[in-house]
């Protein structure tokens, strides 16, 4: 048993500092947690190497090379837009998109002008 006033002290002291550290562990855990409409960042870096892949594609692909497409990416979901010459363009840039590594879906919004 604690008697000595400043043992008695330093004894809540240290459980007041210890219990602020695993709010501030729990806070900072949180933080990178990934929600329904939030990346982790984890998440997040995963995605813009998607991308950054889906984008190199689209420009390496020589018919597409010229066209303005825009590349967004989310937690897998790769979503292209901008505008296309043609239908088979705008299925032509799905289908590359498709085709790399770590994409899980297409949500194609390309417009024919």
């Amino acid at each position: 048993m604690i008697t000595n006033p400043k043992e008695t002290t330093m004894f809540k002291t240290n459980h007041i500092i210890k219990f602020l550290a695993c709010l501030v562990l729990v806070a900072g855990f949180t933080g990178c947690a990934a929600t329904s409409q939030q990346e982790s960042t984890g998440q997040y870096i995963d995605n813009s190497i998607i991308t950054s892949k889906v984008k190199a594609a689209i420009f390496d692909e020589p018919s597409l090379k010229t066209l303005q497409i825009k590349v967004e990416s989310f937690k897998g979901e790769v979503q292209l837009s901008g505008f296309v010459d043609s239908a088979a363009s705008v299925n032509k840039a799905e289908a590359v998109a498709r085709g790399v590594q770590g994409v899980i879906e297409v949500k194609n919004d390309l417009i024919v002008k």
